[in-house]
């Protein structure tokens, strides 16, 4: 996975919600790596969720991160990302 990508969360109380890639933490193995993940509402930019990356179903979407402009990521332009690119869990 990487920054940028959209994934869906398989396990927890987000489970189905569709989340964004802000930052991968590699770990010793495959399943220890964890990743840094935001949807703009409950999980914003100054308290994004960290989960481990085999409880997220990952998409083949992935988005700019840095193509928002002078005045940074926003929690509105991960709404929005997510708004154009959601898919249910399982496509993609």
């Amino acid at each position: 996975m990487k920054r940028g990508q959209i994934v869906m969360s398989k396990k927890g109380r987000d489970k189905g919600l569709a989340m964004i890639v802000l930052a991968v933490e590699p770990g010793k193995t495959a399943n220890a790596t964890m990743l840094t993940l935001a949807d703009g509402r409950t999980r914003t930019l100054s308290k994004p969720k960290k989960k481990k990356a085999m409880h997220v179903q990952p998409t083949n979407k992935i988005v700019d991160l840095a193509d928002v402009g002078s005045r940074g990521l926003q929690d509105a332009d991960i709404r929005k990302m997510l708004g154009e690119e959601v898919l249910p869990l399982g496509e993609g």
